[in-house]
């Protein structure tokens, strides 16, 4: 089962040292990188990430998509932003004729037909936002880390992001499970309430389930796919996205 904020034992010892890299990676992307953006899925690992950049006042906008199918207890989490931190989230949405367009060839949930039809769902309701959302920027940010599935474990904290023509930081690449934990009840941090149902990784509300103890993090995303599958789109082009080693 998931680590929530009730329990967080066996901090890594190297707790201290990540936080102050994350910190310094963040500082150095507001430096030399500005306009630079945190793309937040409201999530525990992205809610670590805002919380460190609006505690320090640092010049990384903040946006989310807002994909249409999202939980109810994930949308409020702009609300809890908006009180705890006094700063509102921007939206990105998908264009309303593609979805219309979708789902009327398609069916409203063909995206369990196959991995090309959720695929295909995921490109309008995410990357072409995504797309939108970073149009002119110089970085962007995510909370993606190592652990969480075998698609990422050759994550690095700086990435060369050719198809955005700008660079890409994972500054949680670094952090296990319990380190964001011990974080976010350390700093009392907000956090979304799924995941104390069971929701270490949440995503649309059609495509997410709770998971069960000793399945991977990421299972309950897509989990009718092959786990070499479960990506949307937003982290990959073509299935391939050039990689390199933080810069010092």
């Amino acid at each position: 089962m998931s680590l929530t904020a009730a329990s967080t034992p066996g901090v890594d010892s190297h707790f201290d040292a990540n936080l102050a890299a994350t910190k310094e990676t963040l500082r150095r992307i507001a430096r030399e990188f500005t306009p630079a953006v945190f793309a937040s899925s409201l999530a525990a690992e992205d809610m670590v990430l805002t919380d460190l950049i609006l505690r320090s006042k640092l010049p990384i906008g903040i946006f989310s998509l807002e994909t249409g199918r999202l939980h109810a207890e994930t949308l409020g989490m702009l609300d809890r932003i908006q009180e705890t931190y006094g700063t509102e989230v921007a939206l990105f949405k998908p264009e309303p004729a593609a979805v219309e367009e979708y789902v009327q060839k398609n069916g409203l949930n063909a995206f369990y037909d196959s991995v090309e039809m959720r695929k295909e769902c995921c490109r309008i309701r995410k990357v072409e936002p995504l797309n939108r959302a970073l149009k002119d920027k110089k970085a962007w940010v995510t909370g993606q880390r190592r652990a969480q599935s075998a698609t990422r474990a050759e994550l690095h904290v700086q990435e060369d992001d050719a198809a955005h023509g700008m660079q890409k930081f994972n500054p949680l690449a670094d952090w296990s499970e319990e380190d964001v934990w011990h974080y976010i009840r350390s700093n009392n941090v907000p956090y979304n309430p799924l995941h104390d149902k069971g929701y270490p990784s949440i995503g649309c509300e059609p495509c997410t389930r709770a998971i069960q103890p000793g399945e991977d993090v990421r299972a309950g995303r897509w989990w009718w796919e092959n786990p070499e599958s479960k990506e949307c789109g937003l982290h990959v082009v073509d299935g391939k996205l050039i990689r390199i080693k933080q810069v010092s």
